[in-house]
């Protein structure tokens, strides 16, 4: 136990990622500014191990009191190119949270009924209550990136959408959700890298698409997209992070940081009980003497 309080990062260094990755408000953004291989002061994933376990068991701790006290919510969004790291985010970060109070929703293609309604409406019926953790696994931006990508709407209708997404995540923050959007910023070669591991590990290749290859070809377009979508749709109470994801681990690290920085300052309160605690412990002894 004391060798992995040792482990805590000090004072001065926690949310130290949430202000070195937050995107600034109104500021133009450039992903060259952003290296993907950034890891750190962590030399490999086993010395990260320790202090992401904590964060982790944090995270499941901050979300029992978010449940428990039912006033507010949080919405945490991925996005990524290919092979970024979404799923992974999930799977060993957002895992350790309970799924009594947690979702995850993935948007795929829409379906026939998401069709004959307008792009949100998927979208808010999937919003938390109060008390929830809600991950987009994707999220409402793809209407301003791969429908920007590749046409498959008007310049003119995916132009006015990112004062319609600002709009919404006002609305949401004004009902008491919370609000974190991280983007897994991969390199192409790395990206390359995933899709070889994908073709040689037989459990992993069910993810292959013929898209995958095809994409690459507007990788240039992709990045255009999100610096866009990082620069036109960031507010102080609805951040952006541009997450540097070349090394899994350190992805892991940085976002669970990130989410139990944010959830520390919210101030969140459990509430009292109920009843009267001294009234029940009596009953619970001569309940227990009688037995």
């Amino acid at each position: 136990m004391n060798d992995n309080h040792d482990q805590r990062p000090s004072a001065d260094e926690f949310g130290h990622y949430r202000k070195l990755f937050r995107v600034e408000p109104g500021k133009p953004v450039q992903l060259k500014d952003f290296d993907p291989q950034y890891a750190g002061k962590h030399e490999n994933k086993s010395k990260a191990i320790p202090e992401t376990e904590l964060l982790r068991q944090r995270m499941d701790q901050l979300q029992f009191q978010l449940y428990a006290e039912q006033k507010r919510s949080l919405l945490i969004c991925l996005q990524a190119l290919d092979a970024g790291g979404k799923d992974g985010v999930v799977r060993h970060v957002i895992a350790s949270m309970n799924p009594q109070g947690c979702r995850v929703i993935s948007f795929k293609q829409p379906s026939a009924e998401e069709l004959a309604h307008d792009f949100w409406w998927r979208i808010e019926r999937q919003t938390p209550r109060r008390g929830e953790v809600v991950i987009f696994n994707r999220s409402h931006y793809e209407d301003v990136l791969i429908a920007r990508v590749h046409d498959l709407v008007p310049k003119k209708v995916w132009s006015k959408r990112y004062e319609q997404i600002n709009d919404f995540e006002r609305r949401l923050v004004a009902g008491g959700t919370h609000i974190l959007k991280f983007f897994l910023h991969i390199s192409k070669d790395e990206q390359l890298q995933r899709f070889k591991q994908r073709l040689d590990d037989s459990v992993r290749q069910w993810k292959i698409s013929e898209a995958d290859y095809s994409e690459r070809e507007y990788w240039a377009d992709y990045e255009n997209a999100y610096e866009a979508a990082l620069g036109k749709c960031c507010t102080d109470d609805a951040p952006w992070y541009v997450i540097p994801s070349d090394h899994k681990w350190f992805w892991d690290l940085a976002i669970a940081e990130i989410i139990v920085d944010t959830m520390e300052k919210l101030g969140i309160e459990v509430p009292k009980p109920t009843v009267n605690i001294d009234d029940i412990r009596r009953k619970y002894h001569k309940t227990e003497k009688e037995e």
